[in-house]
C-alpha cells in the first residue's frame, strides 16, 4: 500500500484529500502544519508529499527546501498545492525540488492522475 503525506494547514481540505485518497486505497497522513509535516515524513517515509505552499507557521517553500536537505527525506516526491494562479511557479518548484503541482480548487480526478503520474515515475 502506498503512503501519502498531506501537509496542509486547511482542515477542511486535508480531510476531503485524505478522504478521497483513502477510497483509493493510500494509506494516508496527514499534518496541519510545516514542522508537523517534516516530523512525519522522517517517521513515515511516504511516497509522496502533498505540500500547501501557503501555511502560517512554514511556508511550503521552507517545507520543501527543508524536505530536500535532509537525507532521509530528499527523494520522496513532493507535489506542491497553491491557489496561486501564476502557472509560472510550477518551474520554480520544480527547480526547489518539486515534481509538480496542483491548483486549487482541484477535482479529485486531477488529484487521483497527478498522484498516479508521481508514483509511476518513481518506479
Amino acid at each position: 500500500m502506498k503512503k501519502i503525506l498531506i501537509i496542509d494547514d486547511e482542515q477542511q481540505l486535508l480531510l476531503m484529500v485524505s478522504v478521497r485518497l483513502k477510497a483509493k486505497g493510500y494509506a494516508v497522513f496527514t499534518a496541519f502544519s510545516g514542522e508537523q509535516g517534516l516530523q512525519k515524513a522522517k517517521k513515515e517515509i511516504p511516497d509522496i508529499i502533498l505540500l500547501d505552499h501557503l501555511m502560517p507557521d512554514m511556508d511550503g517553500d521552507e517545507v520543501l527546501e527543508r524536505l530536500k536537505e535532509d537525507p532521509v527525506t530528499k527523494d520522496i516526491p513532493v507535489v506542491m498545492f497553491t491557489a496561486d494562479i501564476k502557472r509560472v511557479k510550477v518551474e520554480e518548484y520544480k527547480v526547489r525540488g518539486a515534481v509538480d503541482c496542483l491548483y486549487k480548487p482541484f477535482m479529485s480526478e486531477e488529484l487521483f492522475s497527478k498522484v498516479q503520474e508521481v508514483l509511476e515515475r518513481k518506479k
